[in-house]
Formats: structure tokens, C-alpha cells, sequence
């Protein structure tokens, strides 16, 4: 097929503002669409979750002259809905039995506030529009709150992760109405679980977000009080039967070997020295390098088959069986057109312009993780893309085209005001190597909730404020929706720049959809002019 279309810069990042709401800005050739937004109301509420993105714990916008206080807030909790997963399935059934809710469909677990799945149902009218599939699991146990979403074309289920260290993990749910769910943490364990990508062969890569110690401020290297110890991991879970995730199987870690004297690079310790010395590690400059090459392979951290089914702390044994940390991976996706031999992986890094981690990774970036097939238990790991300041923070990603990576930042009211710039989200060429130039697709803007967000939540964060400030760009996914293992992310190759793909009559074009978290939490669809 011809290579799909370029994409001309959306122009600058927007400005962070007092007091100012900026609209998004997208590349000329693009548009987009809201298919949910925070306050549409869940055609099944419960008495604590009423809409898409609110709770029914307040008014959704603060009154005149509300003032915070113990006991009493403003504003209504806001629940962030997160990650995107698209699938189109026929049959599927919702709350109104003799309602047709059609064949599209868009999942997502909620990030903050409480723990629930929703079912955007494109097809459907504004009272089915949104519907709430489970805020409980199997037995009856609230569900925590979620970031990452993706779908399991061989057990046939929706995996959501929970970002909640030694209390998060994986839960697996049905897709339909009502959907069960169920704790998987005896198989994959406890961890700060956010991005997972499934392999050909039923693997589940599940890259981990867990912020790491600080330093000292009166460090030699200047004030790492601003700068974290690498503290994530890089895992694969092995099913026992790829059809049945409840049969357990090995959770795996990825360990890299420096290319100096073949060491590998592990978590050092929580001493104070080990602390500073593990930020400031020549190992870290050797990772966040171009050109430089890591041999890896996968430790078996745990095997049911030997160890059993009760939860564990994953984090503690990938540090224990030397697993290589990282600063804050985020999300992963296979490269279409590879066999899933190329993994790429971002790393949010420090977001602080003071960090004087900086130099050392702090910026982040993206990593790629080469296999000669996806089971192999030995590989490499290379940086594709070192982050600056202008180009930080980043957190999902998805292909646009065999060739086109998509990522987008999530750098923190903080960094937004040190280089007076918001969120943006950019296309890298992953035919590069070396440091290239990425193009500004998306400059998202401050919508007015957010607007009035980040001014409360400086001027009454002593009072407990809970809401988040400025909007941050998440779920970014670009799928045909194919529930079967043609549809596996990184199996075809997008042609969402093509305007749709060769399937499209069979209602399996290529679609992209993003979320802009915080204030008014509005999930968009992309749109090619």
C-alpha cells in the first residue's frame, strides 16, 4: 500500500496561563470529535458514580465563594477516565434489555476517586451512551481504580491494570453487560502495574509505573531531592494456557547487561548513598545514550506451578532477582510489521526542569526491546528517543502506520509552568535512530474545568483539594477494533492516516482515539479531514 500521508506541524505547545483556558490545536490535516465526556451521565449509576467522569460526592462545578475545608469539598470528585480500548463485537447486551447497542465500542477503567469499567457505545443514543459494566469484582470486592486497558484476543477478556503498588496488580473482566471480573494478582502479582501489550503468542508485556526515592538535597551532584532512583520494572507474564489466564503460569523480568563488562544493571539499595549513586550511575548515561546496545534476558521472578496462587509483591522479587529498573515506564506497544519482535516503551523520567538527574535520564524517553521472536528469553535493549525539556513525560503511545509512533506527554502542572508549556503529543519515525525532530500532532490545550481545577487546587491544596490541575493527554489508541488475533496490537498494520483501511466495509476501520484527562475528562475520537 502506499505510505500513508504526512502530517504538518499543529504549530507551538500552548502556554500555561493564570486563568486562562487554551483550546486544543491539532495538525491541519486533523480533526476530532467527543465521544464522552465527564459529565454525560452512566445510564446505570450507583448512589457514588453517576457520570463518565464524576462522582456524585459534590457539585461538578464549585459554587461562589466555596471554600475547602476538612470534611467538606467544593468540587465532585473527578475519576480520570484512562487508557482506551476499541473493539468491535456483535451481541453485546447493556442495562435496557430491548435496546440495540450496536457493534463499536470504547472501554476504559478510571483512574482516581473509585474503582469502575466503563462501555462507551458509539453506536448508541445520549441515554445508552455511556455504561457502567462493573465497579465490583466476582466477589463482590470493590474494584480499585484503574490506568492501563487492553484486550486478551486469546482468553477473550479486557485486562485493566491498577497503578497501585503493593496493592495493585491485573484484573481480567468480560466484555458484555454485566461483566465479571476477577483479581489476577495470584498470577502477575502485586505491582504499580500501567501499560500491558499481549504477543503472538499469548504472552502479556506489562510495563510498570512506580516513583522512586529521592535523593539527598545537599548532594555533591547538586539538589536530587528533585530527582528519583529508578525504580520500575519491565515485565512478561508466560501463561500456563494462553486461553485461560486463571491457570496462572511465570512472571518474568527484564534484566540488561551493560556493554562494558557485561554486569547487569540492577536496583541498587535504599540507603542514601546506594540512592544517589543509582541516579547518578554511569549506567544510567550508558541507557539514555544513543548508539549504545544492551544484551537482555527475562528472570523468572515467580512460577504457580511452583510457587502457587496466593498475591506477591512484584516489585520486591524483580529487585531481588536483579531486574534492570527504569524511570517510570508507562506503555509499550509491539511494532506492526515485526513478527512482535520490537517492543518500544516509554519512560517518564523526573519531570522537573531542576532535577540535576537530567543528565542522567531524568528527561525519559522511549526504548525498544528487539527479540528474534517474541518467546525468546534473550534480546537487547536500545534507546529510540532521548527526551529534552520540550519533549518529556511521556506516557502512552500507539502506531499511526508501520513506521509512525504516536506519544504524548503527561508532564505535571509542575514542569507545564517551570517551561511555560502544556501537554503536546508527537509523532517519532521509528525508520531513525539517533535523535530526530518530533512533529507536534496535537498541543493540547486547558479546558475551563481544568482552568478553575488548577487555580483551587493552588490555592487550597492545604485543605485537601482532590482534584487534579491542568489536563493531561491519555489513552492515546489507534485500532481497527478485530476482537479475534488479527486484532492484536502490532499484528496489522494501521492505516488510520489512509482514512480508515481495507476493511472498512466490515465496519473494521482503523480508528484513533484519545483522552484529555482532568477537568472536563473528554474522550475524543481523530478524525482525518
Amino acid at each position: 500500500s502506499a505510505a500513508p500521508p504526512g502530517l504538518t506541524s499543529a504549530g507551538p505547545a500552548n502556554t500555561k496561563t493564570l486563568g486562562i483556558a487554551s483550546p486544543n490545536v491539532l495538525s491541519k490535516e486533523l480533526t476530532e470529535t467527543v465521544v464522552a465526556q465527564g459529565s454525560w451521565p452512566l445510564e446505570n449509576p450507583t448512589a457514588l458514580i453517576g457520570s463518565y467522569g464524576y462522582l456524585t460526592d459534590g457539585p461538578m462545578v464549585p459554587g461562589p465563594n466555596s471554600i475547602q475545608s476538612v470534611g467538606h469539598i467544593v468540587e465532585a470528585s473527578k475519576t480520570e477516565p484512562d487508557k482506551n480500548t476499541y473493539l468491535v463485537m456483535a451481541h453485546q447486551h447493556g442495562p435496557d434489555a430491548g435496546y440495540s447497542y450496536g457493534r463499536h465500542f470504547l472501554f476504559q477503567g478510571h483512574e482516581t476517586g473509585a474503582g469502575y469499567i466503563t462501555r462507551v457505545n458509539l453506536d448508541a443514543d445520549g441515554a445508552h451512551r455511556v455504561t457502567l459494566l462493573a465497579s465490583t469484582d466476582k466477589d463482590g470486592a470493590a474494584l480499585p481504580v484503574f490506568d492501563g486497558s487492553t484486550w486478551d484476543p486469546f482468553a477473550k477478556r479486557l485486562l485493566f491494570s491498577a497503578e497501585k503498588g503493593a496493592t495493585g496488580g491485573i484484573w481480567v473482566a468480560t466484555p458484555d453487560y454485566p461483566s465479571t471480573v476477577t483479581d489476577m494478582s495470584g498470577a502477575f502479582g502485586r505491582g504499580g502495574y500501567e501499560g500491558m501489550q499481549l504477543d503472538s503468542a499469548g504472552n502479556v508485556w506489562i510495563v510498570e509505573d512506580v516513583g522512586g526515592k529521592a535523593g539527598s538535597a545537599m548532594s555533591p551532584f547538586g539538589d536530587l531531592s528533585k530527582s528519583k532512583q529508578p525504580n520500575s520494572f519491565v515485565y512478561r507474564f508466560v501463561p500456563k494456557h494462553a486461553t485461560d489466564l486463571s491457570a496462572g503460569g511465570k512472571l518474568q523480568v527484564l534484566q540488561a547487561h551493560s556493554f562494558r563488562d557485561g554486569h547487569a544493571i540492577v536496583f541498587g539499595g535504599t540507603s542514601a548513598i546506594q540512592i544517589e549513586a543509582d541516579i547518578t550511575s554511569q549506567d544510567q548515561i550508558d541507557l539514555n545514550t544513543y548508539g549504545n546496545s544492551f544484551t537482555t534476558n527475562w528472570v523468572t521472578i515467580h512460577d504457580t506451578a511452583a510457587n502457587g496462587m496466593a498475591p506477591f509483591d512484584a516489585n520486591a522479587l524483580a529487585k531481588a532477582a536483579g531486574g534492570t529498573p527504569f524511570k517510570r515506564p508507562e506503555n509499550g506497544v509491539f511494532r506492526p510489521g515485526t513478527g512482535f519482535r520490537e517492543f518500544f516503551f516509554t519512560a517518564t523520567g523526573d519531570t522537573n526542569a531542576l532535577s540535576p538527574a537530567n543528565a542522567y535520564g531524568g528527561w525519559g524517553g522511549l526504548f525498544k526491546v528487539s527479540q528474534t521472536t517474541p518467546q525468546a528469553d534473550s534480546g537487547s535493549l536500545t534507546l529510540f528517543y532521548a527526551g529534552d525539556e520540550a519533549h518529556t513525560g511521556f506516557d502512552n503511545v500507539a502506531w499511526f502506520s508501520k513506521n509512525q509512533l504516536s506519544v504524548v506527554e503527561d508532564a505535571g502542572d509542575l514542569l507545564h509552568g517551570q517551561r511555560n508549556a502544556l501537554d503536546s503529543a508527537y509523532l517519532l519515525d521509528a525508520r531513525l535512530s539517533g535523535p530526530q525532530s518530533p512533529l507536534r500532532f496535537l498541543a493540547e490545550g486547558r479546558d475551563a474545568a481544568a482552568t478553575i481545577d488548577s487555580g483551587l487546587g493552588t490555592l487550597t491544596s492545604p485543605s485537601g483539594f482532590q482534584n487534579e490541575g491542568d489536563n493531561e493527554i491519555t489513552g492515546i489508541h489507534v485500532s481497527n477494533g478485530d476482537p479475534s488475533l488479527n486484532g492484536l496490537l502490532g499484528a496489522g498494520t494501521p492505516a488510520f492516516l489512509h482514512g480508515g483501511g481495507d476493511h472498512e466495509a466490515d465496519g473494521l476501520a482503523w480508528r484513533a482515539f484519545w483522552t484529555q484527562q482532568h477537568g472536563d475528562n473528554t474522550t475524543y475520537e481523530l478524525l482525518l479531514k
